[in-house]
Formats: structure tokens, C-alpha cells, sequence
């Protein structure tokens, strides 16, 4: 439908029928035209607005109270928790933001207020919302948005549901949460009650901001300058500790080190059975000692522990045969001799065995063959002499199958020197000045192999080591080609050494010198520092020649068999002192 002016028909707006004005007309803008008699927007009446809302508070008040029917009237709570302070008279002249400042000043003022007990059943200090004319829901917020039903507690109010009904009230009356300390006897029967959970602290409290803290310029790169400067000083002690090593400034320390006394245990090994505690303290009490408890290593046990041979006895030497003078000697030969020859002529006369042929000699020609030697003397020459050749073969031929192969005196000298091996394992180390000759380098790589001798042979610029251990008759042996059998002050000459070996590579392992000419090894010399029996084999074979450069190099070559010590006693020693 349309109006004499042409306009479609429009709902009425709810100020019109309040103020029984005619409907707003819009302006050229859209913006409707401020109608008269209405309150400007700007400056709301609040005193009006301030006495609704206590009407409109009373008005709920008295219908909860009727609500609870007959029962008991609660007393009424003070008037700091019965209903919230009034907001502070303000004039129509004030602004909007003096006036949030004045409601945020009296809901401080309400927050600060000492807290009060609580009555058993408090009276509710919310604006609960109301429905006017129309059915609309309003509320104290602005918007015309209404409190949702979480927020309004454990009181009885109204409230607009999905389908159009209305919740029905909770009684006031209902169980309430006691927030109080447990009585004295709850106490004494509960006993995981912790005294610190007052009711206070189970009260939320209101969450503070924490403060913003900013690091200060730069301190992260400080920090990273500083770790950079460590990492550095490590690497550079490390640096100054390995050209040490190369110079040899810590052998001092080295040798200070060999000489110091370790110190004791708080409890021998032979103790820690008997007593019972970290040191030899524990023995004042006389419950730490442990010879009469039961877990006591002392019983009224026997043990027999296995009985072993004396070390000492393998190293004995086997006891010999008596010695015969050569009569004596001869007279068992002529006895064992004349046995055998009569064994064999009763086989000869049993028929076991076929009767020898005579044994027919230069000497006894004639009498054995008699006439056969005078009609012929020149036939039975040549059957003597055939004869007599014919036996000298066979004994030489019988000597050649006694004889051993090559394969079985080595196996024959092999167990021979394991059999010495077996009676003691003894240790000899030479320190020789020079080894630039490779004559004297297989001499002593080659008499080690032979003689089942195991070690190392290190060769220093300034000294040399050769370490070796193996039975007492091979280290006899090696004793005598190391110290008289080599002559140290020869110097043979140019030595066939291979371009790719390690010797080559090295001056200082050459018979000649930058000139060319040979050089001086008069004054080379080779001693024995130390000899003397092991336990057992600290090397698994022989290693043959080790070229070090360094200190440190030789005792890292020594270190895997425990011998760096004796590359410290070699440096010590001096010529005089062998």
C-alpha cells in the first residue's frame, strides 16, 4: 500500500509512540533528521537512568522474596554487599568521559572495600535483566544486550530461552560451597591435610601483567666474542703443547713423573672384605668391621686352592748322564756289539733270516776265496774292488736318508727356541748412536727373525732404539751379534735402499754427506742399557725398522707395547755411564 504523499507504509518506531511524535524523515543524506523534544545524544539523563534502574532492581527484589514463599526471611546483608554503590550524581552537562571515570573510580572503591562474611543466603547484587511492552530483553549493558545465564551466578532470574519459555527458579536455599578452614578434629583424622590451602588460597587471583624486560644491546655478541676467545685460547695451548712435545721440553717432566711415588689407597684390596666402609676410619666402630657377621669372608671353611709349579723349577736345567771314561765307554760298546751278533747268527741258524754274503776285503782275499783267487786274481780284484765300492755307496746313501730336510730343521729350530721361549720370556734394549748403514739394519731386522725374537727397531736423528725379547738362548745369540759380532765404525759405503722406502726419504739415515763424502762413524758406539727377564711378550712379532722425526712420534710408536719409559732411560744415559 501506498500514502497520498506516495510512500509505502512503514512500522511506527517505538520513540514515536513514547513522545507521540510524528515519524522521522530522512535527509538528503540518508541520516534521519533529529526530531524534536528528544534528548540530544550527547548529553543522556543520567539521573533519570540512575532511578529506572533501582526501581527496576526493587521490582526484582520484592518478586525473588515472594518467590521463596514461606520460608525463613534472610536477614538482609549490608548495603556495601547487598547492591552495587550508586554511581556518583552526575549533571547533564558532564561528558561521556567523565563519566566512565566516575564508574570506574566507584567499581575500584568496591574492589578496595575489606571483604565481608558471607551470609548463608545472600541476596543477589546484579541488575537482573527485564521484559517490556514489546517482549524485548534488556539488559544493564549497553546495546540492549542481556547477561548470559553463567554470569548470574547462583541467583533465581528470568531469562528468554531458544523456544519462548521461561527457566523456572533455583531455590535459594540449595547447598552452598563452604570456602572455610576444616575444623580441629578434621584435622587430627585426615593426616594429608596440608595447612597451607587456606581458603584464600583458593581464591583466584587476579592476574597481574608481568613487565616487559628487553636484553641490552649487544649482550648476545659479547657473549659469542667470549666463547670465540676461549675456543681460541684451547686451540693455542693445544698448539704450544704439541711443538713442546716436538722439541722435547717435556721430557724434564717426563722424567720427574717416572720417579713419583703414587699415593696409597684409602683401603687396601686385601681390606675391602673386612671393612665396611670408604676408608681405614670406619675400623673405631667396631660394627664396620666384618669378621663375625654373617657376610663375613672369613668361615669355618677350608679352601685348598690349586696347587701350581714353582716358576723357578722350569728354569732349572735338566739334569745330565754321568760322564764314562773311554775304557768304560769302549767295554759297553764290545758287550752291546757282541750281543747283537749273536741274536743275529740264532736267527741264521731258525732259518728266519738268509746267511750273509762274505764280506770279502783286499786283506783276506786269499783266505776266503782260496782257489778261485789263483786261477783267476785279476777277475777276483775287480770283484773285491766292486764290492768294497758298492758298500762305501750304501753307507753314504744311509747317512743322505738320516740327513733332514730344509723344511724340517727349520720346524726342528722353530720348537727348539719355542722350547727356550717356554723356560722365560728376557728382554734386551741397545741404544746405538747411528744406523745410517743398511748393512747394519738387516743385520739386525734379519737376526731377529732367525732367532724368534720379537720387537722394534726406532731410529731417531739423535739416537737409536732397538727393543727385543724372546727366549735366553736367542737373546744370548743377539747379545753377541750386537755388541762383538757388527762393527759400528765401519761405514760400507753407498747401501742399495729403494727410492720408495721410508729410509730414503730421510737425510740423516745416509752414509754420505750434503758433499758427497762418506762420513765419520768412528766415534759410533752400541750399548746394552737394560736386560732382564718379562712376564711375557709385550710385542706380537717382530716390527722391523720405525722412522721418527720426533720425540713424541717414537714414544707413540712405543706406547701400544708400554715401552715408552725406555726411550726416556735411552735420552737420560750417557756414553760414560755403560
Amino acid at each position: 500500500m501506498a500514502d497520498t504523499s506516495g510512500n509505502a507504509l512503514k512500522r511506527s518506531h517505538p520513540e514515536d509512540q513514547d513522545h507521540n511524535s510524528q515519524k522521522r524523515t530522512r535527509s538528503n543524506n540518508g541520516s534521519p533528521v533529529p526530531g524534536q523534544g528528544v534528548t540530544p545524544p550527547g548529553k543522556p539523563d543520567i539521573a533519570k537512568m540512575v532511578a529506572e534502574a533501582r526501581a527496576k532492581a526493587d521490582a526484582v527484589r520484592a518478586r525473588l522474596q515472594a518467590a521463596r514463599g514461606g520460608g525463613a526471611t534472610a536477614t538482609p546483608p549490608p548495603a556495601q554487599a547487598a547492591a552495587p554503590a550508586p554511581a556518583p550524581a552526575s549533571s547533564p552537562a558532564m561528558s561521556k568521559l567523565e563519566q566512565m571515570k566516575a564508574r570506574v573510580a566507584a567499581a575500584t572503591q568496591r574492589a578496595s572495600a575489606p571483604s565481608q562474611p558471607r551470609p548463608s543466603a545472600p541476596a543477589p547484587s546484579y541488575q537482573p535483566p527485564t521484559r517490556d511492552d514489546e517482549g524485548i530483553s534488556k539488559a544493564r549493558g549497553g546495546l540492549d544486550v542481556g547477561l548470559h545465564p553463567a554470569l548470574l551466578s547462583d541467583a533465581t532470574t528470568e531469562f528468554r530461552s531458544g523456544k519462548g519459555k521461561q527457566a523456572k527458579p533455583k531455590r535459594a536455599g540449595g547447598p552452598q560451597l563452604d570456602l572455610s578452614g576444616p575444623s580441629v578434629e578434621e584435622i587430627k583424622n585426615n593426616p594429608y591435610f596440608d595447612p597451607s590451602l587456606n581458603p584464600k588460597a583458593t581464591v583466584a587471583k587476579p592476574r597481574q601483567s608481568r613487565q616487559l624486560l628487553f636484553n641490552e644491546k649487544g649482550k648476545y655478541i659479547h657473549q659469542a666474542a667470549a666463547l670465540r676467545r676461549q675456543a681460541q685460547l684451547e686451540a693455542m695451548k693445544k698448539r704450544i703443547a704439541e711443538k713442546a712435545r716436538q722439541a722435547g721440553l717435556d721430557e724434564e717432566m717426563d722424567v720427574e713423573k717416572a720417579f713419583l711415588v703414587p699415593v696409597p689407597p684409602a683401603v687396601e684390596w686385601w681390606d675391602e672384605g673386612l671393612v665396611n666402609g670408604s676408608d681405614y676410619s670406619a675400623i673405631d666402630d667396631p660394627k664396620n668391621i666384618k669378621i663375625d657377621t654373617p657376610d663375613s669372608i672369613i668361615t669355618p671353611y677350608i679352601q685348598h686352592p690349586i696347587q701350581l709349579e714353582p716358576p723357578q723349577e722350569k728354569h732349572m736345567p735338566a739334569q745330565k748322564p754321568m760322564y764314562l771314561t773311554p775304557k768304560e765307554q769302549a767295554k759297553i760298546r764290545r758287550q752291546r756289539r757282541a750281543a747283537d751278533l749273536k741274536e743275529e747268527q740264532a736267527k741264521i741258524r731258525l732259518g728266519l733270516v738268509e746267511a750273509p754274503a762274505p764280506k770279502v776285503k783286499k786283506s783276506n782275499l786269499m783266505r776266503v776265496l782260496g782257489e778261485q783267487a789263483v786261477k783267476d786274481p785279476t777277475a777276483v780284484e775287480a770283484r773285491v774292488n766292486r764290492e768294497i765300492a758298492d758298500r762305501k755307496e750304501a753307507h753314504e746313501q744311509a747317512n743322505e736318508d738320516r740327513k733332514l730336510t730344509k723344511e724340517e730343521r727349520r720346524e726342528k729350530l722353530l720348537a727348539q727356541q719355542e722350547k727356550d721361549a717356554a723356560l722365560g720370556i728376557f728382554q734386551s734394549v741397545y741404544r746405538i748412536d747411528s744406523l745410517a748403514s743398511g748393512r747394519n739394519r738387516f743385520k739386525i731386522g734379519k737376526n731377529a727373525e732367525q732367532n724368534n725374537l720379537t720387537g722394534i727397531c726406532v731410529m731417531h736423528p739423535k739416537l737409536n732404539l732397538v727393543i727385543v725379547e724372546g727366549g735366553k738362548h736367542s737373546i744370548h745369540n743377539y747379545r753377541k751379534l750386537m755388541l762383538n759380532r757388527i762393527d759400528w765404525t765401519e761405514n760400507p759405503g753407498s747401501d742399495r735402499v729403494s727410492a720408495d722406502s721410508p729410509e730414503a726419504q730421510v737425510s740423516w739415515l745416509s752414509t754420505e754427506n750434503e758433499k758427497g763424502e762418506p762420513r765419520d762413524f768412528s766415534q759410533n758406539t752400541c750399548n746394552l742399557i737394560w736386560e732382564g727377564q718379562a712376564k711375557g711378550r709385550a710385542f706380537k712379532r717382530w716390527f722391523g725398522a720405525r722412522v721418527c722425526e720426533t720425540d713424541s712420534a717414537a714414544k707413540d710408536a712405543l706406547s701400544r707395547a708400554k715401552m715408552e719409559s725406555f726411550w726416556t732411560l735411552a735420552k737420560s744415559a750417557k756414553p760414560a755411564e755403560f
